[in-house]
């Protein structure tokens, strides 16, 4: 272990190169500017394959680095500025994702995640589901992708924040 240690001192911790992202005007004030504090963000997995999670997951690491940039993953949508929506919405979790919804506090924000969100993917003609997240509740942004890639979800996350 101390040989690795040893390595590690010498050799430092490399990077992937930094990507800049283009730059956009500014439309008004951004959601960090409005919040002055850092993105609390819900996650619901409203009846997805979990491919969507693990890439949500995956965020949390150092390479990603989600926490650095003021997002942070919360546990009540009471505490949430957006939530954000995996899987098409199934029978089952249609009423908790409208419960999830109204415990939101005002502005209400809501993300989804993956193509079964946005349209219901290969879910469309199944008995179980209701529909994709815009039919069961209202839905400002949408990150494509089956599943789409922690870069993607980084740089929407961006995007909200201004950054």
């Amino acid at each position: 272990m101390y040989k690795l240690i040893r390595q590690i001192f010498r050799t430092g911790i490399r990077h992937p190169p930094r990507r800049v992202l283009a730059e956009t005007p500014a439309q008004g004030p951004t959601l960090a500017a409005a919040l002055g504090r850092s993105l609390a963000v819900r996650h619901v997995d409203a009846g997805s394959c979990n491919g969507c999670e693990l890439e949500i997951q995956a965020l949390g690491n150092a390479l990603y680095n989600l926490a650095a940039l003021g997002v942070r993953l919360v546990a009540s949508p009471r505490h949430a500025d957006i939530l954000l929506v995996t899987g098409p919405v199934s029978r089952a979790m249609a009423d908790p994702l409208r419960a999830a919804y109204a415990a939101m506090p005002a502005p209400k924000r809501v993300l989804a995640l993956g193509d079964c969100a946005r349209g219901c993917g290969i879910y469309t003609a199944n008995y179980a589901t209701v529909g994709a997240v815009g039919d069961v509740i209202p839905v400002d942004g949408v990150i494509a992708g089956c599943p789409p890639s922690p870069e993607a979800i980084r740089a929407a996350f961006i995007a909200l924040l201004g950054l």
